[in-house]
């Protein structure tokens, strides 16, 4: 037998907002060497139905069913077990029979208009940041889930549980009903001191407590592959696990290395800021400021802030290219380094940007509305955006050292943005510290990682974060110039109030 087929693998789920992966984890003990294998990529498509926006959910899971059956074909009996994250805040709600009542919907539909200001008539700003300490962002939730109770919405009184997006497939796999700790915690609805629903804010905004069960640690082991889906997929009955199911929680297990006084960024659609602590923060500045205590892996508490990332520029794609103008991520990194720096900023986190019909356009009237020069073509366009989000990780990156009391050493960059070299320059020079770059398929490693932990291959997160950086190279930026982030922050602030 070679030393190839005694290699053990690990599957990952891994699904963004964009676009979705089935990836192997081809791990080799003797030579303690992690490798990945991408078996299936696959959009994840949105559909609009009466004016409402959906996630074609059962696309997506044909799509993972599909990469199941690939990755059984090309590894066979070595795969050891399945994990499944994805982005937040999004559920589907199962009746008594298991069955699924309707498509979830996106976190950008417009049904959520509104509801942030219903909830607080019920419940105060003060009192839901104190029971969860998140973030209030529209798309939480707590408030999609208010809408539904305003609508009267059927589906919710026949619902007998909420299954956040890892943990319906996770269900569709393996029968398990759970609801897995990490990706819970982005609810706006579970207590980080507890870790326990916060029956405070069931019992007052009438949210059915039946709905919610006892959340799972990441890690666990909840099945192994049903009989019909092992059939369909040609896959023998391996290990389903509960890994951090939020893909920011499984990125946060994939750091390269155990440094310390490092800030950590989850760079893709959007962009994560924030430091790894061991107990969560909800004083009055954290909630003023805006940050999120996520559940993490390993009793950990992410202390971050969401930054409108890459949405920006996806959305200006898919207009450039109904247009008749096809760029790849290549090309706009080129279009932003062949134009002027610091024309023109935005606050990607403004209002404006939340939901636009057209995004160039409403990149554009901001300019016009604030005073500023109007980007003239898709290249100036492009390095507003980049500016701007340079711009803004300075200003979190600043906030997250004032909650420290110290300097902070440098940033980890994971995810998708790893790859953009050109903003992480940006960043490094926006910051003044280095920035480190860990794996672009940082939430799959993270995913894989957990599993490798759950069978005992790996001992712990700290070996988990040792066997990144053995397996996986990394690039370090140092700052170069930082005078034009200096000499721009306050003009930045400003618009941080329009």
């Amino acid at each position: 037998m070679t030393m190839e087929k005694q290699a053990k693998v690990y599957l990952a789920v891994d699904l963004g907002a964009t676009s979705g992966r089935v990836i192997a984890g081809v791990w080799s003990a003797d030579k303690r060497e992690l490798k990945l294998e991408t078996v299936n990529r696959f959009s994840s498509p949105i559909t609009r139905v009466d004016g409402k926006l959906h996630w074609d959910i059962l696309g997506i899971y044909s799509s993972i069913k599909r990469g199941l059956k690939l990755a059984a074909s090309t590894y066979g009996n070595r795969i050891e077990s399945v994990g499944v994250d994805s982005w937040a805040v999004d559920y589907a709600l199962i009746d008594a029979n298991g069955a699924m009542l309707g498509n979830p919907f996106h976190y950008r539909d417009s049904r959520t208009e509104g509801m942030m200001d219903a909830v607080f008539n019920k419940v105060p700003e003060e009192t839901i940041y104190r029971e969860t300490g998140i973030q209030f962002l529209f798309i939480n939730t707590i408030y999609q889930l208010y809408s539904e109770i305003v609508g009267n919405v059927g589906a919710l009184q026949a619902a007998r549980r909420i299954l956040f997006i890892p943990d319906l497939i996770s269900f569709w796999l393996s029968g398990s009903l759970h609801q897995e700790r990490t990706v819970a915690s982005t609810s706006q609805l579970l207590n980080p001191m507890t870790g326990k629903w916060s029956e405070t804010l069931l019992e007052r905004l009438d949210l059915l407590p039946g709905l919610f069960k006892e959340v799972v640690e990441p890690g666990t082991i909840v099945g192994s592959l049903k009989p019909e889906v092992q059939k369909e997929t040609r896959l023998s009955d391996i290990s389903v696990i509960a890994v951090a199911g939020h893909d920011t929680a499984s990125a946060f297990v994939a750091l390269p290395g155990n440094r310390k006084g490092f800030a950590v960024m989850s760079s893709g659609t959007w962009s994560l800021m924030g430091l790894e602590l061991p107990e969560p923060q909800l004083g009055e500045n954290a909630l003023k400021d805006g940050f999120s205590n996520e559940i993490g892996y390993g009793n950990t508490v992410r202390f971050l802030k969401n930054i409108c990332g890459m949405w920006l520029i996806e959305e200006c794609r898919r207009h450039w290219t109904e247009a008749g103008r096809n760029y790849d991520y290549e090309a706009i990194v080129d279009l932003a380094n062949g134009v002027p720096s610091m024309v023109s900023m935005i606050d990607p986190d403004a209002p404006d940007f939340a939901a636009p019909e057209h995004m160039p356009d409403a990149i554009s009237a901001f300019c016009q509305r604030t005073g500023q020069k109007v980007p003239a073509d898709d290249a100036s366009l492009v390095r507003c955006v980049f500016d701007s989000l340079a711009m803004k990780y300075r200003y979190v990156f600043r906030k997250l050292e004032a909650y420290t009391d110290q300097s902070l050493e440098g940033l980890y960059v994971l995810g998708g943005g790893a790859r953009n070299h050109l903003l992480n320059q940006m960043t490094a020079d926006a910051l003044g510290v280095p920035v480190v770059t860990g794996p672009s398929e940082a939430t799959a490693v993270g995913n894989i990682a957990v599993q490798m932990i759950s069978k005992g291959e790996i001992d712990s997160l700290e070996s988990a974060r040792d066997l990144v950086e053995e397996s996986f190279l990394s690039k370090v930026f140092e700052p170069c110039d930082t005078g034009p982030y200096t000499d721009n922050e306050v003009r930045f602030s400003k618009l941080l109030d329009c």
